[in-house]
């Protein structure tokens, strides 16, 4: 019969490449799977608490007032924000709210004593539903995500800057002005995009680089999947399949919007992507936000 130890060690050179192959890919999948066991626990709410997970609370942008990142009376923007849990959680889904443009003095001035103009109308709780929702069935997708909505308050898509102000006042001169009854309108769209950029990524939004041994791998995928086939012969079907595991651990964001929101997601998109982390997965999802120049009759 022999030593048992040569008789093991006889059987173990006489795998095939294509056999130490499987092992590895068989031994990839199965930590994916105790990946999703291990998850499946923490990726719902508790049921004694679902009815109330979904209503938030308003935050002021409180980092705004130093930047000058006002709403149109002067107030401070704000947004509401749900931590995300589980596999979402270091994932962030960004929706713009919506509400037209103001498009004169006199429409903005009228904006001033609502929500699209002050945070000081804007709801102190609001309910996430849709592609904001925890509900599984409701929002399968991104449902355990980092969840924020942003407030829309400055009347032109977050593009308004100081300087516009200044130019709307000569344009208005002698018929409008932005001072009526020692009121001031305040356009600082983009310096609200960019208060709230910062904001988020204080928030953890900038976790994008701190994800330990998943970011590793995916950051030097290219060269351990050389090093691997130096070993063994895998073919295409493999390769994707590990790539994919490595891709699933990594951050994801998206920026969306509709209507005012939408457009917004337009001009803001670029930029979106610019303030993140290159392998992050960046996505802009515009609804609606498209605006034909043309005349209301």
């Amino acid at each position: 019969m022999g030593n048992p130890r040569l008789r093991a060690l006889i059987w173990w050179r006489k795998w095939t490449k294509r056999e130490w192959a499987i092992a590895v890919v068989g031994f990839t999948i199965i930590v994916f799977i105790f990946t999703l066991l291990f998850y499946a626990d923490t990726d719902q709410p508790s049921s004694s608490i679902f009815s109330t997970y979904d209503v938030v609370d308003l935050t002021l942008l409180h980092n705004a007032k130093d930047r000058g990142a006002f709403c149109l009376d002067g107030s401070l923007p704000g947004y509401h924000f749900q931590k995300g849990f589980g596999s979402g959680s270091n994932n962030w889904l960004l929706h713009l709210e919506g509400g037209g443009w103001c498009n004169s003095v006199a429409s903005c001035l009228s904006r001033k004593t609502t929500p699209l103009g002050s945070s000081n109308f804007m709801e102190k709780q609001v309910r996430f539903f849709g592609i904001l929702s925890s509900d599984t069935s409701q929002n399968p997708d991104f449902f355990n995500w980092n969840k924020v909505k942003i407030r829309y308050c400055d009347g032109a898509s977050f593009a308004g800057h100081p300087d516009s102000e200044l130019k709307a006042s000569l344009i208005c001169l002698g018929f409008e002005s932005l001072f009526i009854n020692g009121t001031e309108l305040f356009f600082r769209g983009q310096l609200i995009w960019e208060a709230f950029m910062d904001e988020l990524l204080s928030l953890g939004m900038s976790n994008a680089k701190q994800f330990g041994w998943q970011d590793l791998l995916f950051e030097h995928k290219n060269s351990w999947m050389k090093l691997l086939s130096c070993f063994v012969n895998i073919d295409h079907v493999e390769v994707e399949l590990a790539v994919y595991f490595i891709n699933y651990c990594g951050l994801q964001a998206l920026l969306s919007g509709c209507s005012a929101g939408g457009l917004a997601t337009f001009i803001h998109c670029d930029e979106f992507r610019d303030r993140l982390p290159k392998h992050v997965t960046v996505k802009c999802l515009a609804d609606a936000g498209f605006f034909l120049d043309e005349y209301v009759f």
